[in-house]
C-alpha cells in the first residue's frame, strides 16, 4: 500500500498500549478542533500488560502525592520525572479515571486499582473514548521502517505506509525498535532485566513456599545495595517488595554479575545487639523453655524450626544453649546468607533497565531534542520503577506531557 491524503495524520502512536491509548487519547481531549489520531499495534491485541497488571485487576498507579516523594520509586528516571509529576501525577490520573466512569480505590500498601478490581473496566474505558473520539487502531501492524521528511515522519508496516507530523514511540520493550531508533541516530542504553527474582537452592527455606515475613530485610553481599519490606519464600527461591526493589535498584551489577551473587538476609527488623540481649534474657528469665516451641520476633513456626536446625539446636531449653550456638542463632536471623544462581520473571509482569538515553528527549514535551515531531512514553525509555502502579505513572504522566506538547506546538 502506498502512502495517500487519506493516510495522513495529525498524531500515530506506535504501539497498542498504557502509553500509546493515553497519549492519543490525551491528545484528542486537548486538541480544540479534530483531529485525526491513529493507534498501530504490531500484535493482534492491545493493552495486554494493563490487562495481567497487579493479577487482572490493574494496579494503575500509587498513592503517593508528593513530586518529591515519588521521583524516589524510580531507580532510573527520578530526576527527569520530577518536572512532569509536578505537572500530572497520581490524584490527576485518579480524577481523569473517575471522570471517565472508572472510580478507584487505594489499598493500605499505597497501591491503587479501580473499585471494580478489574483490569477489564479500564480496558473498557479506554476503548470506549478511542471511539467516541474517532481514534483509529489497526492491530497486526509491525513497524518495519521509520523515516523523517520535509512534511514529517512517514511509517511502513507490514501493511501500510502512514504519514503524521507527530509519532509517539510506546512500543515498551522491544529490542527491534531499539534498533531502528539505534539506526536513525537516537542513543541506546543497553537493556537488562529488573523486577525479577532470586532463585536459591538451599535447605533453610527448601520446602517452605508461600511463607513470608512482614518485614525483612536483603543486602548484597559485598555492595551497598540494601532494601526491607516483606519476603515470600517461593519454589525457586525468594521473592516479595524487598527482593523485587533490590533487583531493580541493582539491575546493572547483577546483571554484570551474571545473576550469581551472594545475599544477605535480616529476617526481623532488629539488629544483632537487640537479638543477642534478647537472648541472654530468655537464658536468664525463661531458661527452662524449649528453644524450638518459643519463636521469635514474630517469625513464622516453621522458619524459626528451621532456623534452630540450621543452628544445631534440637530440644534443648534456653538455659541450656552454649555461646556457640547462640551466635549461630543470632546470625541466622539477622545475617543468613544465600547463595544466589539465577533469577525468574516476576509473574506476567517483565520490565527492562534500559531504552532510549533520557539526555536525548525533552521532558518539557517527551519531544526527542535532534528529531522534531517524535515523542516517546512508558518502557523505550531508560525509565523504570519499582513494582506497585509506579511504571504505569510513568507512562500516564509522559503521555500527557506529550500530547500537551503536541498541542502547544505551532507546526501540528
Amino acid at each position: 500500500m502506498s502512502s495517500s491524503n487519506n493516510s495522513k495524520y495529525d498524531l500515530i502512536c506506535v504501539g497498542g498500549g498504557a502509553a500509546g491509548f493515553f497519549t492519543a487519547l490525551q491528545r484528542a481531549e486537548h486538541s480544540h478542533s479534530p483531529t485525526r489520531i491513529l493507534i498501530l499495534e504490531k500484535s493482534n491485541g492491545v493493552l495486554g500488560k494493563v490487562k495481567v497488571s497487579g493479577g487482572g485487576r490493574c494496579n494503575v498507579t500509587h498513592a503517593c502525592f508528593d513530586p518529591q516523594e515519588m521521583v524516589t520509586f524510580y531507580p532510573r528516571g527520578n530526576k527527569e520525572l520530577l518536572g512532569p509529576f509536578h505537572q500530572f501525577l497520581c490524584g490527576d490520573m485518579m480524577g481523569w479515571l473517575d471522570d471517565h466512569g472508572v472510580p478507584t480505590h487505594i489499598e493500605e500498601d499505597g497501591r491503587i486499582f479501580p473499585t471494580s478490581n478489574n483490569s477489564q473496566t479500564i480496558i473498557d474505558c479506554f476503548q470506549e473514548q478511542v471511539r467516541l473520539h474517532g481514534i483509529k487502531v489497526k492491530t497486526g501492524e509491525g513497524l518495519q521502517t521509520l523515516k523523517q521528511d520535509d512534511t514529517g515522519w512517514v511509517i511502513k508496516t507490514n501493511k501500510g505506509t502512514y504519514r503524521s507530523k507527530n509519532v509517539m514511540m510506546a512500543t515498551g520493550s522491544s529490542p527491534k525498535i531499539w534498533g531502528y531508533l539505534e539506526a536513525l541516530g537516537l542513543p541506546i542504553i543497553p537493556p537488562v532485566p529488573s523486577l525479577f527474582t532470586f532463585n536459591i537452592q538451599h535447605a533453610l527455606i527448601d520446602g517452605l513456599p508461600g511463607l513470608s515475613v512482614p518485614n525483612a530485610s536483603v543486602r548484597i553481599v559485598d555492595t551497598a545495595y540494601e532494601e526491607s519490606g516483606p519476603l515470600l519464600i517461593t519454589h525457586w527461591g525468594l521473592s516479595g517488595p524487598a527482593v523485587l526493589k533490590l533487583s531493580s535498584r541493582a539491575a546493572r551489577k547483577l546483571h554484570g554479575n551474571g545473576y550469581n551473587f551472594k545475599i544477605s538476609v535480616s529476617w526481623i527488623e532488629e539488629d544483632g545487639d537487640i537479638v543477642k540481649r534478647e537472648l541472654a534474657r530468655l537464658r536468664k528469665t525463661s531458661g527452662g523453655s524449649l528453644v524450638v516451641k518459643n519463636a521469635l520476633f514474630g517469625l513464622p513456626k516453621r522458619l524459626w524450626e528451621r532456623i534452630c536446625h540450621r543452628a544445631g539446636i534440637g530440644p534443648e531449653k534456653y538455659g541450656d544453649l552454649n555461646t556457640k550456638k547462640l551466635e549461630a542463632l543470632e546470625t541466622l536471623m539477622t545475617d543468613c546468607v544465600f547463595t544466589v544462581n539465577g533469577k525468574s520473571t516476576f509473574k506476567e509482569e517483565f520490565v527492562t533497565a534500559g531504552g532510549v538515553d533520557t539526555k536525548a528527549i525533552n521532558f518539557k514535551t517527551m519531544e526527542a531534542k535532534n528529531f522534531p515531531g517524535l515523542y516517546f512514553a512508558g518502557e523505550v525509555l531508560n525509565i523504570d520503577a519499582l513494582t506497585g502502579g509506579f511504571n504505569f505513572q510513568a507512562a500516564w504522566t509522559e503521555s500527557y506531557i506529550a500530547a500537551k506538547g503536541m498541542t502547544n506546538d505551532s507546526r501540528s
